[in-house]
């Protein structure tokens, strides 16, 4: 029985435009303040070919390490992302105009390779999800409450 992977679309809206919500994303250096449960980053830039090396401490009992390599940067629209480490596969995150500021959409397609990650995604999936989930879900917060004033048309993901 292989590790189960975990694919998903979260989208987020904010009432900011696509160009300051794409300004805050590229701060890099602040990651680490948004995020408590980014326990290690390595990350300067926010360009192609940039390898960021991260270790996340979702609310379960294991550390995943894991990089990240930045495999194409569109300003203000796109980032598409290779990971390996404790888990692999691909991510996308895209920055759509919407009526009132711009959605951010976050598409990853997952799974854990190894040691206690790859134990979890294997025999117990939804634990797997419910870290994954809650990363994503509390990251768009945490984010939003550190970088761009909250709106009443703002909401948490999808």
């Amino acid at each position: 029985m292989g590790a189960v992977g975990i694919a998903s679309e979260h989208l987020v809206r904010f009432a900011a435009s696509r160009a300051e919500v794409w300004a805050a994303l590229t701060r890099t250096d602040r990651y680490r303040s948004w995020w408590p449960w980014l326990r290690d980053f390595d990350g300067r830039g926010f360009d192609e070919g940039e390898r960021w090396q991260c270790a996340v401490r979702p609310p379960l009992p294991y550390t995943l390490r894991f990089a990240i390599t930045l495999t194409e940067v569109v300003t203000h629209e796109f980032v598409g992302a290779r990971l390996d480490g404790d888990i692999v596969g691909h991510a996308q995150l895209g920055l759509h105009d919407a009526e009132h500021g711009c959605v951010l959409e976050l598409v990853s397609d997952l799974h854990a390779a190894g040691g206690v990650a790859g134990f979890v995604g294997r025999y117990i999936p939804p634990l797997a999800r419910f870290g994954h989930d809650w990363v994503i879900e509390n990251g768009a917060q945490q984010f939003r409450a550190a970088e761009l004033a909250p709106s009443a048309g703002d909401q948490v993901p999808e």
